[in-house]
């Protein structure tokens, strides 16, 4: 628990950190870092965690309903966040620097909306000695944290400068870095006090695989804009779903 909760809030938090080291924004290395963080977190969603989840759970229909709702959850936050939780940095310096664009929202909106999916991103690392099936948290763990770093990144970036600071957008910085721990507390007590059963703990994994889902394929898919082949950027992304093969194979 205590691993989980360090991993939850200071891996955002130090994340959002270096825009004081790195004011720039994007980097060559920032995109890759998505692009891994991508397929990793696709990968282990895909070959992990359905598949545990559907092991596990006898009403099977209902799994794919919650993956579904939380597809399209994900879809609604992002029309508050503007893609901030999968590392777009849109800072409207150059309003027809892209083809597609975003509607500039208030900090505090983009804060909540971020905050929600924070919050159920640590919600299902929550887990119960009780529960039917072998779940490895460690492996959703590492691939929750390697989304989060570019995402608190890019949250700095985007309120540094919507609100003239960086200092003034640190409070966000630390409000947005301890929902996920507050989101496992809170999700871990429920389960102890049997408040939350098995049942729902595993529709809660499958609403939040749903959010990776989304998550996850847009990054990948946004890492070649107009569609243009990337060697590079195909590698990496392979790179990343081998090593959730990797973990959960092999470790």
């Amino acid at each position: 628990m205590t691993l989980k909760l360090l991993v939850l809030f200071f891996t955002p938090l130090l994340s959002g950190l270096l825009v004081y080291l790195l004011p720039g924004g994007k980097t060559k290395s920032f995109r890759l870092l998505l692009v891994f963080a991508g397929a990793y977190l696709f990968g282990i969603t895909v070959v992990h965690i359905l598949p545990e989840l559907y092991r596990g759970h006898r009403e099977v229909e209902l799994i794919g309903l919650f993956v579904l709702g939380g597809f399209f959850l994900q879809q609604i936050l992002e029309h508050f966040t503007s893609g901030v939780e999968h590392g777009h940095i849109h800072t409207h310096e150059h309003p027809h620097a892209h083809s597609h664009h975003h509607a500039r929202v208030s900090a505090i909106v983009l804060l909540i909306a971020l905050c929600v999916h924070a919050f159920l991103e640590g919600a299902m690392l929550a887990q119960s000695g009780k529960m039917g099936f072998q779940y490895d948290v460690n492996a959703v763990l590492l691939g929750i944290a390697l989304h989060r770093a570019p995402a608190a990144f890019a949250l700095m970036t985007v309120l540094s400068f919507q609100l003239h600071s960086k200092n003034k957008a640190v409070p966000y910085l630390l409000i947005f870095s301890i929902a996920a721990p507050v989101g496992l507390l809170i999700s871990t007590y429920l389960v102890e006090a049997e408040i939350l059963s098995q049942s729902g703990l595993v529709l809660l994994y499958a609403l939040v695989s749903g959010n990776f889902l989304h998550i996850s394929t847009t990054i990948v898919f946004e890492s070649s804009p107009e569609h243009h082949f990337n060697a590079r950027k195909l590698a990496v992304a392979i790179l990343g779903a081998l090593v959730a093969v990797a973990v959960e194979y092999f470790l």
